[in-house]
């Protein structure tokens, strides 16, 4: 059972229920109200804002799905955020993401056949979460793969995944029901 009550609808204040609305009828064709969002909830106006910043790290920036699931689940690997990566391991398929890449991730062991713009995400990530920086050479070859503003993306999803994995880990949000941790300590 999670730290904080799951809000109702019915529940809802004026400040809560717009967002959620919003959150519900968007682009990202939402069916439920799930984790993060319904322990964020309890605080609208910092929901508001990490939305819109969700929104875009997951819809608007120029890199692959795919490699944005990477960067997630790496994320989430780091983190131990059973329920990130619960919900993220489908989107990475979707999105292309290799089953053995998935797979190594998951057992904290670099991917073996990665293409080149995996390798240097892979780096990119490992780099930043294990070092809390990333060498020259990782960087260079990151920016060659992603340019600019993929590399300023990159940055903020592995940041907003961070927060998304805190949140999860934090306030103790379980699994749905009848679905096992899949990742070990």
């Amino acid at each position: 059972m999670s730290r904080l009550p799951v809000i109702s609808v019915e529940e809802m204040d004026e400040r809560q229920r717009p967002i959620y609305d919003k959150i519900i009828s968007g682009k990202r064709g939402r069916e439920r109200f799930s984790a993060p969002f319904n322990v964020w909830i309890h605080s609208p106006g910092f929901l508001e804002r990490l939305e819109k910043v969700g929104s875009y790290l997951r819809g608007d920036t120029p890199l692959a799905p795919r490699l944005i699931e990477m960067a997630v689940l790496i994320t989430a690997r780091f983190w131990t955020a059973h329920y990130a990566w619960y919900a993220h391991v489908p989107y990475a398929l979707r999105g292309g993401l290799d089953k053995e890449i998935i797979s190594a991730i998951a057992e904290r062991r670099r991917p073996e056949n990665m293409k080149a713009d995996e390798i240097a995400l892979y780096d990119y990530c490992t780099d930043l979460h294990e070092k809390h920086a990333v060498s020259d050479a990782v960087y260079r070859a990151a920016l060659d793969q992603f340019g600019e503003q993929g590399m300023v993306d990159l940055t903020g999803l592995i940041g907003h995944y961070t927060m998304v994995s805190m949140t999860l880990n934090a306030f103790e949000v379980p699994l749905p029901a009848g679905v096992e941790p899949s990742l070990s300590a």
